[in-house]
């Protein structure tokens, strides 16, 4: 009892809802767009952007560790001296 929760890293539910989520928005956008404009390939593209984009997203939204920023640049080694006290 005395042991701190250990935060749940995430559902897998959640990144099985975005892929699906993915693939048939965009699936059904490529299917409008193949009737549209009287094509049959957009629905696939469609399925394999929404698919790409999921996954990305289940990626983004559950990565383990946040990204660091950059660490700041060194000071110079030496103090630049005044050009005016040495005139």
């Amino acid at each position: 009892m005395s042991q701190p929760e250990e935060k749940p890293q995430g559902d897998p539910w959640h990144a099985f809802g975005y892929v699906v989520a993915g693939v048939a928005f965009y699936g059904f956008l490529g299917w409008l767009a193949d009737r549209w404009l009287g094509t049959t390939f957009l629905v696939a593209v469609g399925i394999l952007a929404g698919a790409a984009l999921g996954i990305f997203m289940t990626a983004r939204r559950f990565r383990m560790t946040p990204v660091a920023p950059p660490d700041p640049p060194a000071p110079p080694d030496s103090p630049k001296s005044d050009s005016s006290d040495e005139q």
